[in-house]
């Protein structure tokens, strides 16, 4: 390790915390595409050490304790399969997730809420079959109406997306901060160039 870098570590201990890990399933898979399933450096190297993890990619900073040296992990495999879920949560991220991350009345993105489209005052329940993405102004020309009443349509309708469905639908997100390191297993499973 240089200088400069222990240094800087020294007076910023959040400079390794830029330095996360890829953790890939034992079929070389992410675990999760959104949020990418990252550890910070400190969990991928006492996976490792614990011999739960074989470090695939590293970068090319080291750490240091008294008697060893080595070189930050940038991606780790787990060496036993991690079954994914099947059943997906009812939840605000992953139902922005299903719908793209934009409104399913106009199509506009950022500054989203989600809207019932049979309004919860007619008799509409909170599901996957009934709640839609949906941007501030359209939630509140549709307020209370139905589709119908408020002269709106839906883009598609609602449903309950399949587990892998949303982990596709993931993939399209990708964060900010992808290292090159990564490429390979994020979309290892996508169409070559012929």
């Amino acid at each position: 390790m240089d200088g400069e870098f222990r240094t800087e570590f020294v007076r910023d201990p959040s400079v390794l915390r830029q330095h996360p890990a890829l953790v890939l399933n034992a079929d070389y898979r992410p675990l999760s595409y959104y949020p990418l399933s990252l550890w910070c450096w400190q969990d991928a190297v006492k996976a490792a050490f614990m011999d739960r993890v074989d470090i695939v990619a590293e970068y090319d900073q080291y750490v240091h304790s008294p008697t060893t040296r080595i070189k930050i992990p940038s991606v780790v495999v787990l060496k036993d399969y991690v079954k994914p879920q099947k059943r997906v949560a009812f939840t605000r991220f992953n139902l922005f997730l299903r719908d793209g991350f934009c409104c399913q009345y106009c199509g506009a993105r950022g500054d989203l809420t989600f809207d019932h489209v049979v309004p919860r005052a007619s008799g509409g329940v909170t599901s996957w079959q009934n709640v839609v993405a949906a941007c501030s102004p359209c939630n509140l020309k549709k307020g209370s109406k139905s589709l119908r009443r408020a002269g709106m349509n839906l883009r598609r309708p609602p449903r309950q997306p399949e587990a892998e469905e949303l982990r596709n639908a993931g993939r399209q997100f990708p964060p900010n901060h992808l290292h090159e390191s990564w490429m390979d297993f994020l979309y290892w499973d996508s169409e070559l160039d012929a």
